[in-house]
């Protein structure tokens, strides 16, 4: 959510923070601007809507510096506004900056600044803190942003700029991600890896309250108290091309057709010779006498896919929480509670707070990321990554499908400690697991069906989704994808609560997509396909146990046989795919839906 770029160095600054804000497009906005020092000071142009806007106002008016700071904006405090857009500067025009994050104090610190006869331009909690810093300096930066830090209640990642420090660009967080880039030509601030990837694959990730202090030539890191710390960088591993379209009219369907690869990489990393294999095999599970999954969102739905598979593999209770609801709910985990903990950015803000309140409590603290470096990944007691390289699209698709393998292997691995399984039937259960990506390559070589059928539902209002069992789990994410690139409203039902309610919204030509891969309850899903066809809706009829045959309202889509547990990975793709070409055919902006962002860092 939001994204931020920053560069100092010997290079004109205007066109690599223009390339940082487009790699960052995928975090979701509303508006951008950058903020360009040189010996006029300040050259600042924000504007409302796309980056091609900001980028249109800045050819017609070119603008040079080798310092400069940009961000793209997704309004939380004030509407969407060049007004509103950062970066900010204070009254007199000496400090420059951009925030990810909410101040929560902002009102209180900013009717204290009016007092003292500093006015506001803007409506937005970011403007308090370029007012605040602006108030404090008294000519040393980093003595500044400590002062001003202290004052500030909330989340944030900050870069700053100063004309009296012209060769300075600073840097702090809290509870919000920012990254430093390091290269032969300058360094740079950026929320994610790879708006800095087309310069250098060398980065720092950022701790909490720790200040980075860039010049042209190299960085230095402080503490709170102005001390110096000592820091190692991280060599990135993959390369820029992960991070682009590579030919596809999207990443989203890019980032689908890599899932075999992303399958396979991530089950070799904990089966084979890696670092996932090591940590599992680490664990002891009889520490513990249940499991709690907490996240948002596609890493929820995971968990709740996770939960069918732990508790039949591992007859341990499992519990499911949305991490929003976590904290509020007095939750009963304790010393003897495993917590996973499961999140693609590694820095969504509700779920860095379930953990920490499932720390606070004692609990064990486990989490899936596929962000090394990250917050949840630095404060868990164990982490597992997904090896799903860089994902843009907002709509999650590979990082969801790579953390439930992860969560597969984990409960079979679980379930072998725990003697509730043999180890004959644990080998199996990790071949069936291993034969995921030959089975997901074949999947898409076959996508012409979800194509075609996908091309007949642009004008549906609203979409249901069945199953039963853990056929219902992964039901709720196919829901979850439609809506969100789509903007069809939609709903995932488990199977037998049909007739307890919603039932009486199936009328003429509604749609409902089923799925069917439990052969044991086919009969069930099978009856309910019966009754909403009888009530004269049209069934997609998704899996890998269908005896039914097609008809005027009922089409059907096969998969390939897998153990019912790991089912879910193979009906998901399809899943994905008719969400994809339904929003295609109706010409939206998959990869970046409205009112959507990447990564939210803010409650």
């Amino acid at each position: 959510m939001c994204g931020i770029i920053g560069y100092i160095g010997t290079e004109n600054a205007v066109p690599i923070i223009l390339d940082g804000l487009k790699r960052l497009e995928y975090r979701g906005y509303d508006s951008s601007g950058i903020a360009i020092m040189n010996n006029d000071g300040f050259t600042v142009v924000k504007q409302k809507g796309r980056l091609s806007a900001l980028e249109e106002l800045v050819s017609r008016k070119p603008i040079e510096g080798f310092i400069g700071i940009g961000h793209t904006r997704w309004a939380t405090h004030g509407e969407p506004s060049d007004i509103n857009s950062h970066p900010h500067l204070g009254n007199q025009n000496k400090i420059a900056i951009v925030h990810n994050g909410i101040i929560e104090n902002y009102k209180q610190i900013k009717e204290r600044l009016e007092q003292k006869g500093i006015s506001f331009v803007s409506q937005t909690d970011s403007e308090v803190i370029a007012q605040l810093a602006e108030s404090y300096h008294t000519g040393d930066i980093v003595e500044t942003i400590i002062r001003t830090a202290n004052a500030l209640e909330g989340s944030y990642a900050l870069g700053i700029i100063c004309l009296d420090e012209p060769d300075k660009l600073v840097a702090i967080k809290k509870d919000n991600p920012l990254i430093v880039g390091v290269s032969e030509h300058g360094n740079f601030i950026a929320s994610d890896v790879p708006a800095v990837l087309a310069h250098t694959n060398k980065v720092y990730y950022m701790n909490d309250k720790e200040i980075a202090v860039l010049t042209k030539t190299g960085v230095e890191f402080y503490d709170m108290d102005g001390e110096p710390i000592h820091k190692e960088p991280e060599i990135v591993t993959w390369s820029l091309d992960r991070a682009e379209k590579g030919g596809y009219e999207h990443f989203m369907l890019k980032e689908i057709m890599e899932q075999p690869r992303v399958l396979k990489d991530t089950i070799q990393s904990a089966i084979g010779d890696g670092d996932n294999r090591r940590i599992i095999e680490s664990l002891d599970i009889s520490r513990f006498n249940r499991i709690v999954i907490t996240a948002c969102g596609s890493a929820y739905n995971a968990g709740m896919v996770a939960k069918y598979v732990f508790e039949q593999l591992c007859r341990m209770t499992v519990e499911v929480d949305l991490a929003s609801e976590f904290r509020y709910k007095d939750p009963i985990v304790d010393k003897d509670t495993l917590v996973i903990i499961i999140s693609q950015s590694g820095e969504t803000a509700d779920t860095i707070a379930a953990m920490r309140e499932a720390k606070r409590r004692g609990a064990t603290t486990l989490s899936i990321v596929n962000v090394i470096g990250s917050t949840i990944a630095r404060e868990t007691d164990y982490t597992l990554y997904t090896i799903a390289g860089p994902e843009i699209a907002v709509a999650t698709t590979k990082a969801f499908s790579a953390q439930l393998v992860l969560l597969y292997i984990l409960a079979v691995s679980f379930a072998g400690k725990l003697g509730k399984i043999s180890k004959e039937t644990e080998e199996k259960l990790l071949e069936d697991i291993a034969s995921l990506p030959d089975k997901a390559t074949g999947m898409l070589e076959r996508i012409d069906p979800v194509q075609k059928y996908a091309a007949t539902c642009v004008g549906y209002k609203s979409i249901f989704f069945i199953g039963r069992n853990i056929d219902y789990a992964i039901a709720l994410e196919g829901s979850l994808k439609l809506k969100e690139i789509s903007y069809i409203h939609s709903e995932a039902y488990a199977g037998g609560e049909l007739k307890h309610g919603t039932i009486s919204l199936i009328e003429d030509n509604t749609l409902v997509v089923a799925i069917s891969c439990c052969e044991r309850l086919y009969e069930k899903i099978y009856s309910n396909v019966e009754q909403v066809i009888s009530r004269g809706a049209k069934v997609l009829f998704i899996g890998n146990c269908i005896k039914a045959v097609p008809g005027e309202r009922l089409e059907i889509i096969e998969l390939p046989d897998i153990n019912e547990l790991f089912a879910p990975s193979l009906s998901v793709i399809y899943l994905q795919l008719f969400s994809y070409y339904v929003a295609a055919n109706k010409g939206l902006d998959i990869d970046k839906p409205r009112n959507l962002a990447k990564s939210v860092t803010v409650e």
